[in-house]
């Protein structure tokens, strides 16, 4: 983990990853700030709820505030412990709640694997950036056991991202680049992939492989499908998915990073990267 010092305040840099899902976070502040609605990464919220557009306000500012945070030595680990029990309180509020309502429907499931996937890489975060009283108070979340958990989250959100490739099956191989051959077979083998680095990420198996591959995978979807699309002229499904797309690559990305040192096919946990140069 390096220190990076700019103007004499220090930097926290704990891997690419952790800058691009702080400016990730940033972007979706930004974004939701001027759109005045909620982004992809904030959905599921019931039109009828009360103070609804508070409530949208309240997330882009969490989201503006929490990835400026990420980025500063004295507040990374404030800032990743509070977007981690707000992305815990909207997976158990938004999203799981609506499996009582929906259980055997893809969207469902996609909108609780969308949240694990950015609650894991905010868990992943506060390990990272615990200090000395998170692992008095909550030893349970922290090091090792804490990575071990937001792995949890991160796998089993990968196993619908790859059901929804064959319960929307046309839909999926629409998506598929046309300079790309056999387009049934991509979306197969990519929907395929994501349940396997599911299951490997979950059992600890070649764990690291799996998921840099994810991670890799919904980065080139971003880049491959859902850029073009914007660029052509997007509706706001399609520009709501490319955020979507781009916000969970980020997330995976940070997961991904969690692996580092250990063998590509190993078999074990993600580990705690190793502090360097801090003062």
């Amino acid at each position: 983990m390096n220190w990076n010092t700019d103007g004499g305040k220090a930097i926290r840099v704990a891997s690419a990853g952790h800058v691009v899902f702080a400016v990730t976070m940033i972007c979706l502040g930004i974004l939701g700030l001027i759109k005045g609605r909620f982004t992809p990464t904030w959905t599921g919220v019931p039109k009828n709820l009360p103070a609804r557009e508070a409530l949208v306000y309240l997330c882009a500012v969490i989201s503006l505030l929490c990835g400026i945070g990420l980025l500063w030595r004295r507040t990374a680990a404030v800032a990743a412990r509070a977007l981690l029990l707000y992305f815990l309180v909207w997976l158990l509020l938004f999203r799981l709640s609506h499996i009582f309502f929906a259980p055997t429907t893809t969207d469902t499931w996609w909108g609780c694997g969308d949240t694990a996937v950015m609650t894991a890489a905010a868990w992943v975060l506060f390990v990272w950036f615990a200090g000395d009283s998170d692992r008095r108070r909550l030893g349970f979340a922290t090091g090792g056991t804490g990575l071990r958990i937001a792995s949890v989250f991160y796998g089993v959100a990968l196993i619908p991202f790859g059901i929804s490739h064959f319960t929307y099956l046309k839909e999926t191989v629409a998506l598929v680049p046309g300079w790309l051959p056999w387009h049934l077979v991509w979306a197969c083998f990519t929907g395929i992939a994501f349940i396997v680095a599911g299951v490997a990420v979950l059992v600890g198996v070649c764990a690291r492989l799996a998921a840099t591959l994810s991670a890799l995978e919904l980065g080139l979807f971003t880049v491959l499908v859902w850029i073009p699309i914007v660029l052509a002229g997007s509706s706001a499904f399609q520009w709501s998915e490319f955020v979507d797309s781009w916000a969970l690559t980020a997330g995976a990305w940070v997961v991904a990073d969690s692996y580092r040192g250990m063998p590509w096919l190993a078999v074990g946990k993600p580990r705690i990267p190793r502090r360097q140069n801090q003062a």
